[in-house]
């Protein structure tokens, strides 16, 4: 395991860099960044270490930092900082997650002893991970990944063949398949895990400012300019850029990216020193690049300095032998985050997420775990639920409604068979007939192999 960082969060330069060099003489590993959108960058599920942050900060303060913090992994420690004295921003920090509570001006010694603590609850997190994943046989692609239908085993196969390697990546996927989930799982597994993880949202770039955003600017480039800047590019060196929604990208920008992408080298507007860039470029689409290279909307160059390995990711409808169990694991993981005790989900109501189609895919089904944490019940969305396409046959629509009640009775049960054929008022022996003519395995829908029968 990677040894355990501070990462130190703070706007105000000469505070922060004293911060830090007192930690450092406490024995911690710092790193230390000047606004929440860089510290970011290196928030991971895997990350070894405590956030320390100020709460007062321009654009993204620390207390939505720590909820995007939360969003990536719940169990990661953020300690506030505040020179304000609100007690009640402390109370509604504490009530949101946060590890503790710090008010300038601070004793180093407490901040030292509350950052060990830390570290010390987020290595006991990690370690408890492990063991349950060795327990459990799932490695932490399949945590972040979940599901057994061949398109995940496939899909996760061929991550960790890449994941070694600096190929670039190009990833293919409807919205809310988990595009950058897949590439921050990449990234984490790789040799370039303790570097920064950039992600660049390609359709939200500012027209006017997106060069000096991405390449960088030296100082007196432009009106305004006053000092010089890392682009995200050169920010991210050592690590990994993500081009979300590369399709977006403006079409004279493709040319300049195409450039940086072959040569792996950047020069700042202002300047003409060229400067070596050792990144790995992994891009997102929802749309087909070969249908916009035919329209003429995206470079085919471009496209084919990509797209070295490419990943599709699967619909959440091409696999519906998943939804039940990535029903339960974000359950599990919604009332982590909103510490609730863990919710029982019925068969009944895990038969009706199987029934139902999801366009919006594992995000849709991850809004309905939230409500159904939150006590709101499942409110799904109005329509039919999907008959899986056998047709409004009486005889097949009984078989599906069967199918998908022996399904959510066995995810409910961890592949347990006693409990579900009494549940469902069977015998053992009709219940093995069912699952037979429905193709349904006890080890491929319970939560572990090897369960009693």
């Amino acid at each position: 395991m990677k040894p355990p960082i501070v990462l130190l969060v703070d706007d105000e330069d000469e505070l922060r860099r004293s911060t830090a060099q007192s930690l450092d003489l406490a024995g911690f590993t710092v790193q230390d960044v000047s606004s929440a959108e860089r510290a970011l960058d290196f928030i991971t599920q895997g990350f070894n270490g405590v956030v320390i942050t100020d709460v007062r900060m321009p654009a993204m303060d620390g207390m939505t930092l720590m909820g995007r913090i939360r969003e990536i992994d719940a169990d990661i420690p953020v300690i506030l900082v505040t020179g304000h004295g609100d007690v009640q921003l402390a109370v509604r920090a504490m009530r949101e997650g946060a590890y503790d509570f710090l008010e300038k001006p601070f004793v180093t010694q407490h901040l030292t002893e509350m950052a060990a603590r830390a570290i010390d609850r987020r290595s006991l997190v990690l370690e408890n991970r492990e063991l349950r994943a060795v327990a459990g046989k799932r490695d932490d692609i399949e945590a972040r990944l979940p599901g057994r239908s061949q398109a995940m085993v496939d899909l996760r196969y061929r991550l960790r063949a890449i994941a070694a390697t600096d190929a670039d990546v190009l990833i293919i996927g409807d919205t809310g398949t988990g595009k950058e989930v897949t590439a921050r799982a990449l990234h984490d597994i790789s040799a370039r895990a303790t570097k920064p993880f950039v992600a660049i949202n390609c359709a939200a770039l500012p027209e006017t400012l997106i060069e000096s955003e991405l390449f960088g600017h030296e100082a007196g480039a432009f009106p305004g300019a006053l000092r010089p800047r890392f682009g995200k590019f050169e920010h991210a060196r050592g690590g990994t850029v993500l081009l979300d929604e590369i399709g977006s990208m403006p079409a004279d920008l493709q040319v300049k990216l195409l450039r940086v992408i072959q040569e792996r080298v950047i020069t700042r507007l202002g300047s003409n020193e060229p400067i070596a860039l050792d990144v790995r470029f992994i891009a997102t689409s929802k749309v087909d690049l070969d249908a916009e290279v035919a329209a003429g909307r995206f470079r085919a160059d471009l496209l084919y300095r990509l797209n070295v390995v490419t990943l599709r990711m699967p619909a959440l409808s091409s696999r519906r032998e998943d939804v039940p169990l990535l029903f339960l694991q974000l359950a599990r993981e919604a009332a982590a985050r909103y510490r609730r005790d863990d919710v029982d989900v019925p068969p009944r109501a895990i038969a009706e997420v199987a029934r139902r189609d999801w366009p919006g895919n594992v995000r849709e089904l991850r809004n309905a775990a939230d409500r159904f944490v939150l006590g709101l019940g499942l409110q799904l969305p109005d329509g039919p639920a999907e008959a899986n396409g056998n047709g409004d046959r009486l005889a097949d629509r009984v078989a599906d409604f069967e199918k998908n009640a022996i399904s959510a009775a066995l995810t409910a049960h961890g592949g347990s068979l006693k409990p579900v054929y009494e549940q469902l008022g069977i015998s053992r022996k009709t219940l093995y007939e069912k699952m037979q003519r429905y193709g349904l395995d006890k080890n491929r829908l319970g939560a572990a192999d090897g369960l009693d029968e």
